[in-house]
């Protein structure tokens, strides 16, 4: 009874492994024949057995459903290239242990060609806004390559434009534990016929390129390093979901790390703000004033936080300050005018709260004379505006709607007329 159970067993596993055969060949032939589908099918089919199976034909079934996956990622099913990776990979680890090396070198080939599909996949993901795939494709193609540590650099860039910022910050963090730089060399040359400075693929090239006397003035260059960046970016992630004390690190990690980068001081200000902290606030504010007191745009931005604060003077001084060094700073311009608008629709609601007494009566004369010179204030500053720039859309509208609040209907027909309308 136990040898014919014996031959009963033997022969369930000579069918299974002829099944298993049978199956593989199926697949390959329908590879071959370019039906992914299909191949995939027939590995399915033994998926549940092949854990039974000897070595050898373990490292074929992987090795043929890496083929099987990779083929499906190159026609557009995302998911594919991470079961294509396992597979290879499993081909590799069967083999390395068997000490039986058949199909491994062709599954590093493949690993190492799936490096370029990735990127050119993330491309077009990126390319149709779809950033968090790009991102996902563009970390296999780090892990499958960890020297080419750009590739991470590339999916916290791509995760950042999707606004998925804990994906990102992940990212940012491995790179920042790395160190990575991110700088290289570049190598440029001077055109002699065309003038125009070209860049060269390396030294080589250019060394050459000057040597045949159709370029001049080569140029070794190394790229700025992208740390100051990670960091920044790290601080700046945490800003943005809230994990406020983490942030305060992060831009102290930030500012050591390039400490002449006045935006950072700018966010830094604006979250002390947010967390109450005014005196460290204004610090900071003047702090970053004082790093570059001619930089029109340092002073316009110094004047939109303060305006998003609710520190009129304060914004109205530094856009004076940005207008004063750029006099056709436009953007300057609106918003200062806007803070005296702001200011004035500020008094619309106790205006409105106010009852029919002697006594409410004064007090809205009162407000409604403080609201007009307000308005009228803002209307100066466009007008003023509009001298050197006669057909700035922007600027008329915003006069167009300051004099019709006033009342103002001589100035308000005027500026209709210079609009068009």
């Amino acid at each position: 009874m136990r040898t014919k159970l014996f031959i009963l067993m033997a022969m369930m596993f000579s069918t299974l492994a002829f099944s298993q055969k049978s199956e593989l060949k199926d697949a390959e032939k329908a590879l071959k024949n370019g039906d992914a589908t299909a191949a995939k099918s027939s590995l399915e089919s033994i998926s549940g057995m092949i854990g039974g199976a000897d070595e050898r034909t373990q490292a074929q079934y992987y090795f043929v459903r890496g083929q099987v996956f990779a083929d499906l990622a190159k026609k557009g099913q995302a998911s594919a290239f991470d079961e294509a990776i396992s597979s290879y990979q499993k081909v590799i680890e069967i083999e390395d242990a068997s000490g039986k090396a058949k199909y491994s070198s062709d599954s590093r080939q493949m690993l190492a060609g799936m490096t370029s599909d990735l990127i050119n996949a993330a491309v077009d993901d990126n390319n149709n806004k779809k950033y968090k795939e790009g991102a996902d494709k563009l970390y296999m193609a780090y892990q499958l390559s960890p020297r080419d540590t750009i590739y991470l650099y590339y999916a916290a860039s791509s995760a950042v434009n999707g606004q998925h910022y804990e994906q990102a910050l992940g990212y940012y963090e491995e790179l920042k534990k790395l160190n990575y730089d991110g700088s290289t060399m570049s190598y440029k040359a001077t055109n002699i016929e065309t003038g125009e400075v070209e860049e060269m693929n390396d030294k080589t090239q250019m060394d050459i390129m000057v040597k045949s006397g159709t370029y001049k003035d080569p140029v070794m260059e190394r790229t700025p390093s992208k740390r100051s960046e990670i960091i920044k970016n790290i601080a700046l992630i945490y800003t943005q979901l809230g994990q406020d004390e983490k942030a305060l690190q992060a831009y102290t990690d930030a500012r050591a790390e390039n400490p002449d980068d006045v935006n950072l001081v700018l966010n830094e200000a604006n979250l002390y703000y947010k967390l109450g902290d005014k005196d460290k606030f204004k610090s900071l504010m003047a702090e970053a004033s004082a790093m570059a007191p001619d930089n029109p745009d340092l002073q316009y931005n110094i004047g939109v936080i303060n305006m998003e604060q609710g520190n009129l003077e304060e914004a109205r001084t530094a856009y004076k300050r940005a207008i004063e060094i750029n006099p056709g700073y436009v953007n300057a311009q609106l918003n200062l005018s806007t803070t005296y608008v702001n200011e004035g629709n500020g008094l619309i609601d106790e205006m409105n709260s106010l009852g029919n007494s002697r006594a409410d009566i004064a007090r809205y004369e009162e407000l409604k004379k403080q609201k007009d010179e307000l308005f009228r204030e803002g209307a100066i500053v466009l007008e003023d505006a509009l001298k050197n720039n006669p057909d700035n859309q922007g600027i008329l509208t915003q006069l167009k709607n300051i004099y019709g609040a006033l009342g103002d209907n001589e100035n308000f027909m005027r500026i209709k007329k210079l609009l068009g309308e």
